[in-house]
């Protein structure tokens, strides 16, 4: 929120796909970063297409690293067990 982008838009990550706030460009990215990091999808060769049609190679190596950056440092939070900073809403345990 602080880097300008709405809280409604924030709400609606889940949604992504077929939300209007979002453009295709940034779908793309976010389908990107979740083919990278859950561990039941792969990025295949249409996701790639789909990155190389809104992002140059210099721009998909940044973001690969920035997705590569972000999920490093969950992990390390979590191995430390540091605590959330407010960031984003827990995961409802069952």
């Amino acid at each position: 929120m602080k880097a300008g982008i709405p809280a409604t838009k924030l709400a609606a990550l889940d949604a992504f796909e077929t939300d209007p706030q979002f453009s295709e460009r940034e779908r793309a990215a976010l389908a990107f970063a979740t083919a990278i990091v859950r561990e039941d999808l792969e990025v295949g060769d249409a996701c790639w297409a789909r990155v190389r049609e809104h992002f140059s190679e210099p721009q998909t190596v940044e973001l690969v690293f920035s997705i590569g950056f972000q999920t490093f440092a969950t992990q390390l939070a979590k191995a430390f067990q540091l605590a959330p900073q407010g960031f984003s809403q827990p995961l409802p345990t069952a």
